[in-house]
């Protein structure tokens, strides 16, 4: 049937930063298809733990600081002690900070690099090896951004890390394609967010980039799932290092 191609049931997923906004409608939209799902949070995801509940989902709380790489084995430890395998990763968790560029500081600049690439990089890398150990393959998708493929304002290492992660995508389809393990990136446009709230309460700013964008309006955490399950299941086999734009068309202007 043609829904069993979308179907993730069975399926096991880990998505990183799921307590809030984008990651949080990932993570209820996988379980929501039949993923069992991992939510390797820095704090208590106290509201998607209960949404879980509502939808009577299988899901494990993993507490781990993404600034250090030395919580990725943890993470994979306690995945395959609770559910036995793992078939989908989703690196979501992202950090942003903002100062012009004249004035950024280094510590801003690693923490952003941490995060949003160095950590996504490695836990790839030890899931991707999991995959492989398990000889069916898997799914890896990460979350870049607009600033995948613009400069930004007041955001350098953002833009850097979000532009990173795009190119990390390609170069990780292609040495991994062969292992049947298929990652490919989403990159959201304005989202009504945390991460925008400043955005949105600047009125200039907020109507400078509504008036870009032919939808007319800001994206909404939802927007984001349907491309999440589609590159997460059978009908994205043959999709390998693609970003998928979900923008309301502000690339198009």
């Amino acid at each position: 049937m043609l829904s069993d191609l979308f179907s993730l049931q069975g399926k096991v997923a880990i998505v990183t930063g799921c307590n809030t906004g984008l990651g949080q409608a990932m993570a209820l939209g996988l379980a929501k298809a039949g993923a069992k799902v991992v939510g390797v949070n820095r704090s208590e995801p106290a509201e998607t733990i209960q949404l879980m509940q509502q939808s009577k989902a299988q899901f494990l709380d993993i507490r781990a600081d993404l600034q250090k790489q030395e919580s990725i084995p943890l993470i994979l430890e306690k995945t395959l002690t609770e559910f036995g395998q793992v078939d989908i990763l989703v690196n979501n968790a992202g950090i942003i900070r903002r100062n012009e560029a004249l004035n950024f500081t280094e510590q801003d600049w690693d923490d952003v690099m941490d995060v949003n690439s160095k950590t996504a990089f490695f836990l790839s890398q030890a899931v991707a090896k999991q995959f492989i150990k398990q000889e069916q393959g898997g799914k890896i998708i990460n979350i870049a951004s607009m600033l995948s493929f613009q400069g930004g304002i007041r955001v350098p290492s953002y833009t850097a890390s979000k532009s990173a992660l795009m190119g990390l995508t390609r170069a990780l389809a292609n040495e991994w394609a062969k292992y049947n393990i298929n990652v490919n990136a989403i990159a959201p446009g304005y989202m009504a967010t945390n991460n925008t709230k400043a955005l949105r309460e600047d009125e200039q700013r907020n109507a400078d980039i509504l008036a870009r964008i032919p939808a007319q309006r800001w994206g909404k955490p939802n927007d984001v799932v349907g491309p999440c399950l589609f590159l997460a299941s059978d009908a994205a086999n043959y999709v390998n290092g693609y970003t998928v734009a979900v923008d309301g068309g502000w690339l198009a202007r």
